[in-house]
Parts: structure tokens; C-alpha cells; sequence
């Protein structure tokens, strides 16, 4: 074992209070105890358990991977905490380590920094940490630093966590949103819409009991398998806020293209199309954390669904339209009916149909 990790086991702080308290993020012993018993009994790197005021990575093993790091950032504030198919913890590092390999990164690192409301349960907070100790270890990446604050009640909703992820991109992925080209196949990875309606259907507001799980999950894994079958891939994003639509319309504008899309190709759960029907919401604009949009060359079509249907998180891999040579920046969907419609950019949030 190493010193490092060796020191975590030698620290023997403990929470007894039940709730989360100011003193918690006041720098003493309290927060001291809430450290190392909620978050270093779970977040073991070796590159965390020095506590110092940052994590420290020898260059050598960084440029051996790639030529270009990837950095990005998160913050997450969802209520409810905890929803079917996952919770704020899970979604954390989900959501960072996907915005990493949808880069064509392999995603290393993690930071993991809390805003806590004065008053929240101390096992809500654990049940949180083991949650993101169990996804990191899922996308095979570790959590290196972090930070704690605790704020009065009703300054925040419980919970809120930011996350910002480190990876290297091999020099071989040179993907964009302006590298779409008139001819290319644009997939999908699954079914659409799942999170967005877990999501919404989880605060009970609507009273439904359709049973809609969240599909998040960690998708460095079948991108690297897409990769490495079809490194000629043009473009990969994964389709949160604004859905698979918002995406699309990303595409048409970098790349000048128009895409064209077949809505029976689309991929949609029946109960997540009745779930929309009745709040009148459109499942292309529906947030995924499992799902991403691939843009491959039409000659490798075969080649990229046979990778993705390989792994579990693209058995339901798609092709649901092309680039086209036509309007540049437009979307446009052919209806089940043989009509066509414009998917457009969402402008603010989808409200419910009230007449």
C-alpha cells in the first residue's frame, strides 16, 4: 500500500451529528470529520489522500496517453436528489466524464466540490458519495480534489455539486461540430428522452406512475469502442440540456449543412412518447445523460452501429438521418405521416400544454 493511501487508513475522523451543520464547512475539526468520514472512506486516489490544496500529475504519464489535454466543467442542481435510474452523485460524474469523451478523450481525472444546506441528512449526503465512488470507479476515473462549503438554510436546495474533469485526447481524434459533410450517417446510441422523463416524472407533480427510468450513465466506454472501429468518426456529442434536437441544430450551423432526420427512425420508449403527449413536450428536446449523437462517413456506417450494438450501452444503436446538401443550418424531420417539419432550436424550457 502506499504512504498516501496508508494515511487515509490512519485517519479516524467521525461524524455524529445527523444533519449537516455551519461548523461543518467552518475549516475545524468538524469539517475536518466530515471529510474524512463521508468522503475519503470513499474516494480513495492516490492522488487525493495527501489533502493538499491540489492534486499532482507527472507530465510524462499525461503526454504518453495524447497530445492535447481535455478540461471541462459541471455543476449540477437537480431535485430530486434521488430519481429511478440514478441520483445527483451519479449524474455528476456521468455528466463530466461524457462531456470528456464525446471529445474523443479518454477522461482520467475528476474534482468533486459540494455546496451543502445547512440542516441536510448526513446519510443523504453518504448515500450521494458512495453513488459517485461507485460511477467513478464504473468510467474508470478518479476523483483527485475537491472542496466543502456549508451554507445557511434555504441559501441552497439541499445539494448542489460542481465537478470538472480532466482527460487526454489521442492524436488521432480530431472530432468537431464543423467537420459534418453533406453524405454522412448520424446515429444514435439508444432510445431518447429517458432522463428528461424520469426526470420531471419523479417530482410528482403530474401524479403519473408511469415507470420511467433515467439512463445515465458513463459512456467513455462505447465511445472508445466507436473510436478505435471508426476513427474517421466526424463529430460525437451527448445530448443534455435541449436533447438530441439542440444537437442536431448544432451540427447544421458549425458545419453549414442541413440534416434531415426520419422521425420513425427516431428512437422513443412508447411510454416516454405518452408521457409527452399528455404534458405536451416534445421527446427530441427531452435531456439524456446516457445518450450521445454520433457523425460518421456513410462508407462506415456498418462499421460503427456493428461496435455500437457490441457494447451494452449501444445495443439499441441507430441511424436516424443524414447531412444533406441543403438549407445550411437547418433541421428538418420527415413525419410518420410523409410531411416534413422544421426542429428547430429551443428557445427557454418546454412548458406543458394548457389548453
Amino acid at each position: 500500500m502506499s504512504a498516501s493511501l496508508e494515511a487515509v487508513r490512519r485517519r479516524s475522523g467521525t461524524v455524529r451529528e445527523a444533519r449537516v451543520t455551519l461548523a461543518h464547512g467552518g475549516g475545524g475539526k468538524a469539517m475536518r470529520d466530515l471529510i474524512e468520514d463521508v468522503f475519503l472512506r470513499h474516494f480513495t486516489s492516490p492522488a487525493l489522500a495527501p489533502l493538499e490544496d491540489q492534486a499532482r500529475f507527472p507530465l510524462s504519464e499525461l503526454t504518453a496517453l495524447g497530445d492535447r489535454l481535455a478540461f471541462t466543467t459541471d455543476s449540477y442542481v437537480v431535485t430530486p436528489l434521488f430519481f429511478p435510474g440514478g441520483d445527483i452523485g451519479r449524474l455528476a460524474v456521468c455528466g463530466t466524464v461524457n462531456d470528456l469523451a464525446v471529445g474523443g478523450a479518454r477522461p482520467l481525472f475528476l474534482t468533486c466540490s459540494v455546496i451543502l444546506e445547512e440542516g441536510l441528512e448526513i446519510a443523504t449526503l453518504r448515500r450521494v458519495v458512495e453513488s459517485m465512488a461507485r460511477a467513478a470507479a464504473e468510467a474508470g476515473v478518479q476523483i483527485v480534489t475537491g472542496d466543502t462549503k456549508v451554507v445557511p438554510a434555504g441559501a441552497c436546495d439541499k445539494l448542489f455539486i460542481n465537478t470538472a474533469g480532466v482527460g487526454v485526447i489521442p492524436a488521432e481524434h480530431r472530432l468537431s461540430s464543423a467537420s459534418c459533410r453533406p453524405g454522412d450517417a448520424v446515429l444514435v446510441n439508444g432510445v431518447l428522452g429517458d432522463h428528461g422523463a424520469a426526470i420531471l416524472n419523479a417530482r410528482g407533480d403530474m401524479a403519473l406512475t408511469t415507470p420511467i427510468e433515467s439512463d445515465c450513465a458513463p459512456l467513455s466506454g462505447v465511445i472508445a469502442d466507436l473510436l478505435r472501429a471508426v476513427p474517421d468518426t466526424r463529430f460525437l456529442r451527448d445530448a443534455t440540456r435541449g436533447g438530441v434536437a439542440t444537437v442536431l441544430n448544432e451540427v447544421a450551423e458549425s458545419s453549414q449543412v442541413e440534416v434531415a432526420i426520419e422521425e420513425d427512425a427516431t428512437p422513443i420508449r412508447p411510454e416516454v412518447r405518452g408521457f409527452c403527449e399528455i404534458l405536451g413536450l416534445d421527446p427530441l428536446y427531452l435531456a439524456n445523460e446516457g445518450r450521445f449523437v454520433a457523425v460518421v462517413p456513410a462508407a462506415r456506417l456498418d462499421d460503427a452501429l456493428r461496435a455500437l450494438r457490441a457494447h451494452p450501452l449501444g445495443r439499441e444503436a441507430v441511424r436516424i438521418g443524414s447531412v444533406v446538401d441543403g438549407r445550411p443550418g437547418r433541421v428538418v424531420m420527415r413525419t410518420g405521416f410523409g410531411g416534413h417539419r422544421i426542429v428547430d432550436m429551443l428557445v427557454g424550457e418546454q412548458l406543458p400544454r394548457i389548453c
